[in-house]
This record gives structure tokens, C-alpha cells and sequence, in this order.
């Protein structure tokens, strides 16, 4: 997806995210598209089909290609939970700006150190803190403990890795087991954990009290799996993450989900990032946008959970 502006001889962005299925990536490019609108730059959008593969290959032509026809800066939100670092490393060569989102990557600082004249930084959300967000909700929705299914992002991911251990800290002493399953950020992730996880035996032994995945798409992937599989579990609560206005907020309004997070999008804010260097203000190494809880109410007062007996 191209967004192109008239106006000849604008300094163009690259924007690199995971997938267009995601609800999340979409409001990132558009959110990019906005940002670049108010500034005068042009964006082009590309997204990888979470393929590591794709996006090298998408790189590539990028950083190779004649000097008149390379963007101004790349944003990438890496498919590779390292961020790409070898690629990084051959962009900024080119004379590219590197812009990371939702990444913990240990290169930043030393591009930044060899390459004063460009664009490098990181543009995230306070990732731990969303796990904690999180870990307060399960709390207050299990205040005597219980059982949950908890749907993680893809685990060699630093946003993953956080938002579990900012969880872990906040239900600790809690008396609440977690039986951990693997997605990748997709409502279709979602659902075939929980329906891999039904195959085993073990899975008929355990009474869940509640349902948590690491983003609203997840979280909705694995209610479907429950839906089909054990609709009596329909009645726990099911919280995510993201909290878009027509993703996880409407769905707390219908009751699909008892919560969410809201995130805001890094992309619009790593676009001004970049448009601020190119109008000679030096870009910071790091940006850390806070997220919120939603609903901001307590929320045993909108849904009551179903005992659950600890994991076996």
C-alpha cells in the first residue's frame, strides 16, 4: 500500500510493518499517513505477511536502490525479533534513517554514534507496563485466584518477553496459574493455540477462570476456539490488548471482552520524529508513549468471574 502525495522532490519514509490482516498495523500506517501529511513528507506503506523473508527482501530494494530513489528514513516494525541489525547497519550506510517500533534492540546507540547526521531511534509503548495493566485486570476480575489461558505474542519479541514479565509482577502472590500458549499477534494465531492446546488431555482437567492474550486480535481468536469447542467457558472473562476505538473498545462495549489495553500508535510519533531531524532538531534514542487500562472503572463491577480450580 502506497500513500503518495503530489508534490515532486519530498522527502520520502519507508514504513515496514508485520502484516495488514492485524488490526493494530493498520492503524499504524494510518496513523504514519496523517503524521506524514502534516509535514510535507511522502510515506509509502509495505507490509511483510509476518515473513521475516518478505521484509529482508523489501529492505533490500530500499537500501539499494539508485541514490535519488531512497527514502529519507526507514520505520520498521520487524517481523525479526532482533530488529534486523545487519540490515540496520547496510541502511544507514546508505545514508538512511532507522527508525525501530515496539523494539528493544541493542544496536540503537552505536548507529547513533556513527551516523550523528541521521534519523536512528526507537519508538515504543512502556511494554512492561502494559503487562501490568494487564496483571492488574486479571487480579481484579480473579480476586480469590484461579486458572487462565494466557496468549502470547510471538516469544522472540522484546514487546512479547515485556508484557509477560510486567504481567507476571503484577499477579504475583495472587494464586493464580497460567498456562501459557504461542501466537503471533493474530486473530487466526489465537484460535489455533487454543485449538492445539484442546487436543491434549490435560486441557479436559482444567476449570478456566478467565482468558488473556497479549492483543485484542488474540484474544478474539481464542474465544472462537472456545465458542467451538467448550461454549460453557464463554461465561469468563476475556481480556486483550490494543484497545483500538472499533477493535478492543467496541468490544468491551459489547461485552466480547471484559478488557483491554489501549496503545497508542508508535508510527505517527516516530513520522514527527523523523520530520523534526530533517528540520535540524536532534532526535532522541528513545521514545516510550504510556498506555491505559479500558475500562478506567473497576471492573468486578461489569463482569463477575466463574470460580476456577488452579491449574493441575
Amino acid at each position: 500500500m502506497t500513500y503518495a502525495h503530489s508534490v515532486a522532490a519530498r522527502p520520502r519514509i519507508a514504513l515496514l510493518l508485520l502484516t495488514e490482516e492485524q488490526e493494530f498495523q493498520r492503524l499504524q500506517a494510518a496513523d504514519a499517513a496523517a503524521a506524514a501529511a502534516r509535514a510535507g513528507l511522502d510515506l509509502e506503506v509495505f507490509y511483510a505477511r509476518n515473513n521475516t523473508m518478505v521484509q529482508v527482501e523489501q529492505l533490500y530494494r530500499l537500501t539499494h536502490a539508485p541514490q535519488g530513489a531512497r527514502p529519507a528514513a526507514i520505520i520498521i516494525h520487524s517481523v525479526d525479533g532482533e530488529g534486523l541489525p545487519r540490515v540496520a547497519r547496510d541502511a544507514v550506510k546508505a545514508g538512511i534513517g532507522w527508525v525501530v517500533l515496539n523494539r528493544e534492540v541493542a544496536y540503537i546507540e552505536s548507529l547513533r554514534d556513527e551516523y550523528p547526521r541521521l534519523p536512528i531511534a526507537i519508538v515504543t509503548t512502556d511494554q512492561p507496563g502494559i503487562g501490568r495493566i494487564q496483571g492488574r485486570q486479571i487480579r481484579e476480575l480473579l480476586p480469590d485466584g484461579g486458572a487462565i489461558l494466557y496468549i502470547q505474542g510471538p516469544s522472540d519479541t522484546s514487546a512479547a518477553r515485556q508484557r509477560l514479565q510486567g504481567m507476571e509482577e503484577a499477579i504475583a502472590g495472587g494464586k493464580i496459574a497460567v498456562q501459557s500458549l504461542a501466537g503471533d499477534w493474530t486473530e487466526k494465531s489465537g484460535e489455533d493455540a487454543v485449538a492445539w492446546w484442546f487436543r491434549f488431555s490435560t486441557s479436559r482437567d482444567v476449570q478456566i477462570g478467565l482468558v488473556a492474550a497479549q492483543n485484542d486480535a488474540m484474544a478474539i481468536g481464542a474465544r472462537k476456539a472456545i465458542a467451538a469447542k467448550r461454549p460453557d467457558w464463554l461465561r469468563v472473562p476475556f481480556i486483550g490488548c490494543d484497545g483500538l476505538p472499533e477493535g478492543g473498545q467496541r468490544l468491551v462495549s459489547s461485552r466480547e471482552l471484559a478488557a483491554t489495553v489501549i496503545v497508542q500508535s508508535n508510527a505517527g510519533p516516530a513520522v514527527d520524529l523523523i520530520a523534526a531531524h530533517l528540520n535540524g532538531k536532534s532526535a532522541p534514542a528513545r521514545v516510550v508513549l504510556p498506555p491505559r487500562p479500558h475500562p478506567d472503572v473497576p471492573l468486578t463491577a461489569r463482569t463477575r468471574s466463574v470460580p476456577a480450580a488452579v491449574l493441575k
